[in-house]
C-alpha cells in the first residue's frame, strides 16, 4: 500500500476549486447587465489586475481539500471594505445577499470560518501588495514621491473601558483562574464562581489566556515607566491594562474619553491621493512614531523623501536630527498645536518674561549672553531617553548670581536670581534654530497649508465614509490587518485610476499628434 503522506508530498502547488460560475453561468450574465458601470466592484476587479498575487496562492498548502480562490475572495473583501464592513461574519452574509459580491466573486459562498481564515491569511500579505503598488507608481511616474505628509490618529480598540485592573489584582484574579483550570481538568466542577471568571471549562481556558498576555503587557508597561523622569513616573497602582485586549494602549481618544485605542499612522503623498506608508502601534501619542515611518519609507524601492510635513508633535530636537541623517526636510510648527493660546496671549506672556530667544549664544566661547550682557556659563549636561529609544542630551547653562540679583530686569527673567537664570541648549540646537527659521519663510507656510488637505483628510474618510471608528476584532495584528486592506482597497483604486487617466492622456495625444500631420 502506498504511503498516505508519501502522495500529498508529490503535490507542489495548492489546488484550489473551480468557482460555481463562470462568465458564460447565466446568473453571471444577468447579474453583469443589471450592475450599473460605475460600481465600485467593477472598479475593484479591474484594479486588482494590477497586482502580483503568487505570495496569496502561496499561501496554501498543497495538502488538503481544493480550496477556495484567493484572488475572488481578495476582491469581495476589498469590495466590502469600501463599504465600510470589516467583520468576517458580515462578509459570510452579505455574499448571501448582495448581487454585486456574488458577480464579483463569480458565486462563490465560503464558511463563516473560511472567511476568519482568510483574514488571518491574508494579514502578513498585506504590506507586501502595498509596496507593489507604491513602487509601480514612482515606476510608471505617477509620483515623484518627493513630498508627504505624516500624521497619526486614535482609533478605539474592541475593549471595555471599565473592566482595567492593575498588577495587583491581576495576580490575584490569575491564582484563582489557575486553580479553576486545574479543577476543570480533573473533570470536576468548581464552586463558588466569581462574577468575572468564566462559567464554562473552555471560557476559563481562553480567559486564563488573555490574563497571562495582559501579565506580560503589564510588565512592558511598568519597564517602560520605570525608564521615565522621575518626576514624570506614575504610581505603579495606577498603571493598568484591559484583560479583554491587552495589547491596546490607554487613553484619551478625540471625544476626551479614556479607554483602550490603538495609533494608526499614515504618510500620504503630497501630488497624488496615494497612501506612501501605514502602521498601528498600541500607544496613545505620536511619540516615537517618526523613526519607524521613516524607516517604511526607506524600504520602498525608488522612493526618495525630500520634504515630509507633520504636527508639532513630531517636531523634536533629536526628530530633526533623525531626519538632518536621512536627507528629509522635517516642516511643522516648533512647541505648538491647535491648542495653543491665540498669538495675542503669547505674545503677551512673552512680554512678560524674557524667554531663551533674548538670549545670545556665542559659538567661539561655547556660551549664553543674556540681554544685559552677562555670561552664562557650562554647569552640566542631562541625557534624557526618547520615546523610539534615542538618548538625546542637554547642556545646561547659568547666569552667577551677582549678575542677577543687581539686574534691573531680573523680575522679568528669573524667578530667583539668587540662584541664577538657568539655560538649557540640546545638542541638536542649531537643527532647531535652522527649523525655526526655515518655517518663519513664506514658502514653508505655503507648502505646509497642503498638510491639511491631504492626510487629515484620509482619517476623516476613514471615519466617516468608511465607518471606521472601533476595530472589530482584538489585538495589535488583527488591528493592522483591518488597516492594511482599509490602505491597499485605497491605494489601488488611486493606482487604478491615475493609470487610465495616464493612458487616456497618451492616446489623446497621439490622437492630436496624427491629426496634425
Amino acid at each position: 500500500m502506498v504511503d498516505r503522506r508519501r502522495c500529498f508530498g508529490k503535490r507542489t502547488k495548492p489546488r484550489f476549486s473551480v468557482p460555481p460560475w463562470n462568465k458564460e453561468h447565466p446568473g453571471w450574465q444577468e447579474l453583469e447587465e443589471e450592475l450599473p458601470q460605475n460600481h465600485i466592484a467593477r472598479k475593484v476587479l479591474a484594479a486588482l489586475g494590477h497586482l502580483d498575487l503568487s505570495p496569496l496562492f502561496g499561501a496554501y498548502s498543497a495538502s488538503g481539500s481544493p480550496a477556495t480562490r484567493p484572488d475572488l475572495m481578495l476582491a469581495v473583501v476589498l469590495i466590502e471594505m469600501r463599504r465600510g464592513r470589516y467583520r468576517p461574519h458580515q462578509w459570510h452574509e452579505d455574499m448571501k445577499e448582495n448581487d454585486a459580491l456574488k458577480w464579483a466573486g463569480m458565486g462563490i459562498c465560503p464558511s463563516r470560518t473560511a472567511w476568519y481564515d482568510f483574514h488571518d491569511r491574508v494579514g502578513p500579505l498585506l504590506e507586501g501588495f502595498h509596496k507593489q503598488l507604491i513602487e509601480a507608481s514612482l515606476a510608471r511616474r505617477v509620483t515623484d514621491g518627493t513630498q508627504a505628509s505624516l500624521d497619526g490618529s486614535t482609533f478605539a480598540a474592541n475593549a471595555s473601558r471599565h473592566r482595567l485592573i492593575n498588577q495587583s489584582r491581576l495576580t490575584q484574579r490569575l491564582e484563582k483562574l489557575n486553580a479553576a483550570c486545574a479543577v476543570d481538568a480533573a473533570d470536576e466542577p468548581v464552586d463558588d464562581v466569581p462574577a468575572w471568571m468564566g462559567k464554562t471549562p473552555e471560557t476559563r481556558e481562553n480567559q486564563r489566556i488573555r490574563y497571562q498576555r495582559a501579565q506580560r503587557r503589564l510588565v512592558e508597561l511598568h519597564e517602560i515607566n520605570r525608564r521615565q523622569n522621575p518626576c514624570r513616573r506614575r504610581n505603579s497602582d495606577k498603571i493598568v491594562v484591559s484583560t479583554s485586549d491587552p495589547d491596546a494602549a490607554l487613553g484619551r481618544d478625540k471625544f476626551h474619553v479614556f479607554r483602550p485605542l490603538y495609533n494608526v499612522q499614515f504618510v500620504l503623498d503630497l501630488n497624488s491621493p496615494l497612501i506612501l506608508a501605514y502602521e498601528v502601534f498600541a500607544q496613545p501619542t505620536d511619540a516615537g512614531t517618526l523613526k519607524p515611518m521613516l524607516e517604511k519609507l526607506d524600504s520602498i524601492q525608488g522612493l526618495s523623501l525630500a520634504d515630509l510635513l507633520v504636527d508639532s508633535g513630531y517636531v523634536t530636537a533629536s526628530q530633526l536630527a533623525l531626519c538632518e541623517q536621512a536627507g528629509i526636510t522635517l516642516y511643522g510648527p516648533w512647541q505648538e498645536n491647535d491648542y495653543s493660546k491665540t498669538q495675542q496671549g503669547r505674545a503677551a506672556k512673552q512680554s512678560e518674561k524674557i524667554g531663551k530667544a533674548e538670549f545670545t549664544w556665542v559659538e567661539e566661547e561655547q556660551r549664553y549672553v543674556c540681554p544685559q550682557g552677562h555670561p552664562l556659563h557650562w554647569i552640566g549636561r542631562q541625557k534624557r531617553s526618547q520615546a523610539d529609544g534615542e538618548i538625546h542630551v542637554v547642556h545646561s547653562y547659568r547666569c552667577s548670581p551677582e549678575h542677577c540679583t543687581r539686574c534691573p530686569i531680573h523680575q522679568r527673567c528669573t524667578t530667583n536670581p539668587k540662584r541664577g537664570r538657568a539655560v538649557k541648549r540640546s545638542e541638536h540646537e542649531p537643527l532647531v534654530e535652522a527649523h525655526r527659521a526655515r518655517m518663519a519663510t513664506a514658502a514653508a507656510k505655503q507648502l505646509y497649508k497642503r498638510r491639511k488637505e491631504t492626510v487629515e483628510l484620509s482619517f476623516a474618510d476613514a471615519k466617516e465614509n468608511r465607518s471606521l471608528r472601533r476595530f472589530p476584532r482584538r489585538g495589535l495584528r488583527h488591528a493592522r490587518t483591518h488597516i492594511g486592506l482599509l490602505v491597499l482597497a485605497h491605494t489601488l483604486l488611486s493606482y487604478h485610476r491615475a493609470t487610465m487617466h495616464n493612458e487616456q492622456d497618451k492616446q489623446a495625444t497621439l490622437s492630436h499628434a496624427l491629426a496634425r500631420t
